[in-house]
């Protein structure tokens, strides 16, 4: 395991632990002070237990196998009506790609010794902490909006875990949550700042890359709320490319909701000043707690950020649902994101693109 923490902004550094701080005292998030790497070339796709899920790529991970349900190598499928293809990171246990980070993380409070995590979610990563929680034996408390959907809220206390709803804004939950952290309630399992979540992320980048036999996309266009796999995957390209186990990296294309769309906004403007797209409910964040790790991503890669409304996602969602993939609206907005960027000229018609399709129909 990984015994430092540093920050990025500042060069501060901590001892991991399980009294480590949340965030640098200069209120920048914390990471991993090593990134991992294997020593040998890449392996044959043959060479790849996918039994092992995620868990596959261990040497690029900065924690050790704990609290895991398989999940991991989730399909990647030619999407023929998109021009694409697709990840089905909504079919994991949990039902969204979240499993990814909450694996890792509660590997890591597992090894740690935590007794109680916390975390702040809309739905899907509180649901997955929940879930990996029970399978770690650590006690969960969720803070949710008030009116968090029922389905999400039911698969928190089935886990075992506490819901505990916050009234007002998505910012009133976070900042409830981070409360009880400094009142030394529990560990902040939190997927927008912990990071062993964004350790887990990552995979997504490296299970797509042994997909293609080591081969990048042009592009890949993600929902982008707190950039939990927005920038998972910029860590895990980066890493394949430093590891010599692939030679390009993919631009990253990130689509929020108008209205609530604190990147695209600060790029460029939308011409959704007066919009506000509810419907992609999963990435209502006003406040990235990654905000410049998540523009240097998109500067690094020739990236951009957009806003889009509630038609076009709903059109997205409609589309999806009628060609097979039966998603929850967030995820429809990488998908609109995909259809917006080539409308705008950013992405030609004929490039190569992954999206991920990120929770399950069954969720909404």
């Amino acid at each position: 395991m990984v015994t430092t923490l540093s920050c990025s902004a500042c060069g501060n550094e901590y001892a991991a632990g399980a009294d480590e701080p949340w965030r640098c005292e200069c209120g920048h998030p914390l990471d991993f002070s090593e990134q991992p790497l294997p020593d040998g070339p890449a392996p044959e796709f043959t060479d790849i237990d996918t039994r092992d899920g995620l868990w596959a790529f261990e040497e690029f991970l900065p924690v050790r196998r704990v609290a895991t349900l398989g999940e991991g190598f989730t399909p990647l499928v030619d999407a023929d009506d998109w021009n694409a293809q697709f990840k089905l990171d909504c079919v994991f246990p949990s039902g969204s790609f979240k499993d990814r980070g909450a694996t890792t993380t509660l590997s890591r409070a597992a090894e740690l010794g935590v007794e109680t995590v916390l975390e702040d979610s809309s739905g899907n990563a509180g649901a997955a902490i929940a879930q990996y929680a029970a399978r770690a034996g650590i006690d969960a408390e969720i803070y949710v909006p008030a009116d968090a959907k029922a389905s999400k809220l039911k698969a928190i206390e089935c886990a075992g875990a506490t819901p505990v709803r916050i009234e007002g804004s998505r910012q009133d939950v976070t900042d409830a949550c981070i409360e009880a952290v400094e009142n030394g309630d529990g560990w902040y399992a939190s997927h927008a700042w912990n990071p062993a979540f964004f350790a887990g992320t990552m995979t997504f980048a490296l299970e797509l890359a042994a997909q293609r036999d080591w081969n990048v996309p042009d592009a890949v266009v993600t929902p982008l709320g707190h950039g939990t796999l927005f920038l998972g995957a910029y860590r895990g390209f980066r890493a394949l490319l430093d590891a010599g186990w692939t030679d390009s990296m993919p631009r990253l294309l990130g689509v929020q909701a108008a209205g609530v769309s604190p990147i695209a906004d600060g790029i460029h403007a939308d011409g959704h000043a007066d919009a506000r797209n509810d419907v992609a409910d999963g990435i209502q964040i006003t406040h990235p707690a990654r905000r410049d790790q998540i523009v240097r991503a998109i500067d690094a890669t020739d990236g951009d950020a957009i806003a889009l409304d509630a038609g076009s996602t709903e059109a997205a969602l409609e589309k999806l649902h009628r060609t097979g993939f039966y998603v929850e609206p967030t995820s429809a907005v990488a998908a609109a994101g995909l259809t917006a960027y080539r409308d705008r000229g950013s992405l030609a018609d004929d490039a190569d693109v992954v999206v991920p399709l990120t929770g399950s129909g069954l969720k909404a």
